[in-house]
């Protein structure tokens, strides 16, 4: 894009040091010579970069990038505020510190830095908002880091920007009547562990990582049938298919984990591969391979060692084993669950379960399957559901793996469960945290 416009990238600024994928900083630096600016830290890159005092400006044209130092989601979280050539301020890009509608939570530099925990940061963050961020113009522009769906927060809207002066309206974390105490209490509530890939994802995002393109390279290759059956023998490697759900459910290489290309693939790898040194094959839908390797490469999954040539067809083709996970639609759910013999799984957020859940449902949510995998019967037909019949796959398949076969997936998951409205479901309570 820089070089289309005949631009030439200046600066690469880092709110602060990530925690849910790869920032790519790195690369950037290295295509552009762009400077690396960080925030103020006393933390010790594996690269060069500069290391910004609080309030230091750079020119970038015309115009003037202001860095405000805002500790709080991590010690070094930093804002970069946008002065026109006027002196105008016209928008601050907040990073995790302040999101549309929320804000960056605090416990996840502490899984870094052992002295630090949630309610420093949190108290930090208070200061962060109070101090620097709300004084700041009505009309001044947000954009934050991140939206809906992110770890990084707990009720981020999906809304990529908005006026600081309506934040200051709709925000919860920004009312101006809750004290420092009635804050960090809020900040804190509701959250749940983050995904266990997130402290590795820092110290890559700290000491330095792999070029991307090295990576991708290396986790792209194609792999004959014979080959990728011998490499997926050793038990050091797991097979993860991208397909989509229902591909998967029809026929899967035994053993292989599905987290569909098409869903939150980055946080879903992340949290049930739980090691970015995990070595791992592919299946994948002919064409996307690539961008199997590059979605693995920027959440620091570097040891991908390809992928299926000709996918199922050419496993099928050549006679090596298949398997399958049974997957209803909820017509068909209706007319065989049996209330009195079956049971129902729900392995949505805690969260989203309580705000509505069928009667009677057990909630095993897949962030924590290994800890709620024994709520599960062995010997019982289990129906299992999430919000829309991605999340499910991504349970039933590891469910499948561990050596349960009564799981039957139910397609459309709650969603369409309710809309069916011939299951009893409990009466809806707004949820307070999407965590």
């Amino acid at each position: 894009m820089a070089n289309e416009r005949g631009a030439k990238i200046k600066y690469v600024f880092e709110t602060h040091f990530h925690a849910d994928f790869v920032s790519g900083h790195q690369d950037l630096a290295a295509k552009t010579g762009a400077t690396i600016v960080f925030g103020p830290t006393k933390m010790e890159t594996g690269f060069e970069a500069l290391i910004a005092t609080d309030e230091q400006e750079f020119k970038v044209g015309n115009a003037t990038v202001k860095l405000l130092h805002t500790p709080g989601h991590t010690l070094e979280s930093s804002c970069y505020l946008l002065i026109n050539e006027d002196g105008k301020e016209e928008a601050i890009f907040t990073g995790d510190t302040l999101f549309i509608g929320d804000v960056g939570r605090p416990d996840l530099a502490q899984k870094v830095i052992k002295d630090l925990t949630p309610e420093m940061l949190a108290g930090h963050l208070y200061d962060s908002l109070h101090n620097k961020i709300m004084p700041l113009a009505d009309d001044l522009i947000v954009y934050p880091a991140h939206g809906k769906g992110s770890a990084c927060g707990k009720m981020m809207s999906a809304e990529t920007s908005d006026t600081l002066g309506n934040q200051k309206k709709v925000n919860y974390a920004l009312n101006p009547q809750l004290s420092k105490e009635e804050f960090i209490a809020e900040i804190l509530n509701g959250l749940t562990p983050p995904p266990s890939y997130f402290p590795q994802n820092v110290l890559m995002n700290i000491q330095g990582y792999a070029g991307v393109d090295e990576v991708v390279s290396h986790g792209s290759k194609p792999l004959e049938v014979d080959q990728f059956a011998t490499i997926a023998e050793d038990t050091d490697v797991m097979v993860l298919d991208t397909r989509k759900a229902d591909e998967y459910a029809s026929s899967f290489i035994p053993g292989a984990i599905n987290v569909g290309l098409d869903g939150d693939f980055a946080v879903w790898v992340g949290t049930v591969l739980k090691d970015v040194n995990q070595k791992l094959v592919f299946v994948a839908e002919e064409g996307r391979e690539e961008e199997v390797a590059v979605r693995l490469a920027r959440i620091g999954f570097d040891s991908a060692l390809g992928y299926l040539k000709g996918g199922m067809d050419a496993w099928v083709a050549a006679n090596y084993p298949t398997d399958s996970i049974q997957s209803l639609t909820v017509d068909v759910f209706n007319q065989k669950f049996n209330t009195e013999t079956d049971t129902v799984l729900d392995v949505r957020r805690k969260s989203e379960y309580e705000s509505e859940h069928v009667i009677g449902a057990i909630n095993a949510p897949l962030d924590y399957f290994d800890e709620n995998l024994a709520t599960v019967p062995k010997d019982k037909t289990t129906y299992v559901h999430c919000a829309g019949g991605y999340r499910s796959m991504i349970f039933a398949s590891l469910a499948k793996a561990k050596g349960y076969n009564n799981l039957i997936n139910v397609e459309g998951g709650f969603k369409a469960i309710k809309e069916n409205g011939k299951i009893e479901v409990s009466a809806y309570v707004c949820p307070t945290t999407l965590l």
